[in-house]
């Protein structure tokens, strides 16, 4: 087939999708997206409202298995059948606590879940300090971050908004998510954008979409359910499609099992130097604090792994593709060794500058999405702390070792925690000093890294228990066992 009828087939094959979207049909893909179009493809996470049925946990209003297990087989529907493979040029997700479910009020991270796996069949190029050139890994970042715009109440105020790493608003207060899309219509840059976010907030773009640039196409009128993809191409000559595409995904209802098995490890303290302290009233001069809770366990770990790079320096917001190994396999690794009543982890709305770049900050709360998921637990995100300053800064220890530890929230409650591996010794430390005493034990928080926790480790799990008296015992005897250096560089595939 020579080139012009080549081009020919292809012309006529998106009109021919063309028409299907403006009939309110849906059709199987048959040739990816062209690179050389803007293309803006717009994925239906579920929530309790518009779902396919299973898909969503109705008393935690999480992703379930079957959920999951349909955001890993659409990551490579997106990736090789819509865009032949070729690398996304941005991933933009469901800021989570802009739309709370159940009459508990819990963040809907499955905009952000849904598209995690997408994300690391992808990859992104950072400044190597080490080596002087540059360093790619296996993970591209997903923009969550707040606005000025749109600041849910509770949610701690950044002490600066990310120029270009926000993330979608459910209601797309104050025009928020037009802004976004018209900033990226203007530029015109060819490639794939992709969106993750409800069909509340999904079908509210698209018709934003339509309004502000006067486009001719026909908008779907009603929920399709989560195998329908939108897409709206744009090419040079000035030309706009809405296409409706069918994955036609069929996920099994089960948690999913990896492709290949996991290295175990045993926890032998390499990493990090075994620590066991107490603190019990009365006893070398430490005071139980009057606030302090009572029968209370927190089980706190580090996000997968993240900084593949020999330097540690590699930083996207994100984990990378050997970090899905290990979120995808924790509920597996810790599996009789913990029991927790629900599970929190760091708003992943915050953000940072990462050297060159502006990321959100979501690989925590992703690392133990996939254990929730599998085990149905309560899954919450600590908005109200920030944590973007200083990791030993005392102010920071002080107000996350009350929040977790003082004021009964989580009395009689076992908590896994998700947190910056930096923050951990820090607030750790700010509750043993709560206790006073003389010549009694701290972590070590100098570095580097500052505050302590040594890069190559993934891997340790620090105990905290609080007796019915509100007497301390802290330790890290406890391993997720998991074999950092065993892991695929690469995303497990589906």
């Amino acid at each position: 087939m020579n080139k012009s009828s080549s081009h020919f087939r292809r012309v006529m094959m998106a009109l021919l999708l063309s028409l299907l979207a403006g009939c309110g049909g849906s059709s199987a893909i048959t040739a990816p997206l062209s690179a050389q179009d803007l293309n803006l493809i717009f994925v239906t996470s579920p929530d309790l409202a518009y779902q396919a049925a299973g898909d969503i946990r109705a008393d935690t209003a999480n992703l379930s298995p079957q959920g999951l297990q349909r955001s890993l087989l659409m990551a490579s529907y997106l990736k090789q059948q819509l865009m032949g493979s070729n690398n996304v040029n941005g991933i933009y997700a469901l800021t989570p606590m802009t739309h709370l479910q159940t009459a508990r009020q819990y963040p809907d991270m499955a905009g952000i879940g849904f598209i995690q796996q997408f994300a690391l069949l992808n990859q992104f190029t950072m400044p190597d300090t080490a080596t002087g050139g540059t360093f790619t890994a296996n993970s591209f970042p997903v923009h969550v971050a707040y606005t000025a715009a749109s600041i849910p109440a509770g949610v701690a105020l950044p002490k600066s908004f990310c120029p270009d790493c926000s993330g979608l608003d459910f209601n797309d207060t104050k025009g928020r998510n037009a802004a976004l899309l018209a900033g990226i219509i203007s530029a015109r840059s060819s490639g794939y954008y992709v969106f993750s976010a409800p069909w509340e907030t999904i079908s509210s773009m698209l018709a934003g979409i339509k309004a502000s640039n006067g486009y001719k196409f026909e908008l779907p009128t009603a929920y399709a359910g989560p195998n329908v993809v939108y897409a709206i191409t744009l090419n040079a000559a000035g030309g706009v499609q809405l296409l409706t595409l069918d994955s036609q995904l069929n996920p099994p209802a089960s948690y999913p099992v990896l492709p290949a098995p996991v290295a175990a490890a045993a926890c032998t303290n390499n990493q990090q130097d075994y620590f066991s302290t107490t603190r019990s009233g009365g006893v070398s001069g430490a005071a139980i604090p009057a606030d302090i809770n009572t029968n209370q366990r927190i089980y706190i770990v580090r996000h997968a792994e993240a900084h593949p790079d020999s330097g540690f320096h590699f930083e996207n917001g994100n984990f990378v593709g050997a970090g899905q190994w290990r979120a995808l396999e924790l509920a597996n690794a810790l599996r009789g060794k913990i029991h927790p009543d629900q599970v929190l982890s760091i708003d992943p709305a915050q953000w940072f500058f990462g050297g060159r770049y502006n990321f959100s900050y979501v690989r925590p709360s992703l690392t133990v999405l996939p254990y929730v998921i599998a085990n149905n637990l309560p899954y919450s995100l600590v908005s109200n702390i920030s944590i973007a300053g200083s990791a030993v800064d005392p102010i920071v220890a002080r107000d996350t070792s009350n929040y977790f530890f003082t004021g009964g929230k989580f009395s009689n409650q076992t908590v896994l925690l998700a947190w910056e591996s930096g923050h951990i010794r820090p607030l750790l430390n700010a509750l043993l000093a709560s206790y006073g005493g003389a010549n009694l034990p701290l972590l070590p928080t100098a570095g580097p890294p500052l505050g302590g926790w040594p890069s190559a480790d993934y891997d340790t799990v620090w105990s905290i228990s609080l007796d019915a008296q509100g007497n301390l015992t802290v330790d890290n005897a406890l391993c997720e066992g998991i074999d950092t250096f065993k892991l695929p560089m690469t995303a497990p595939q589906f």
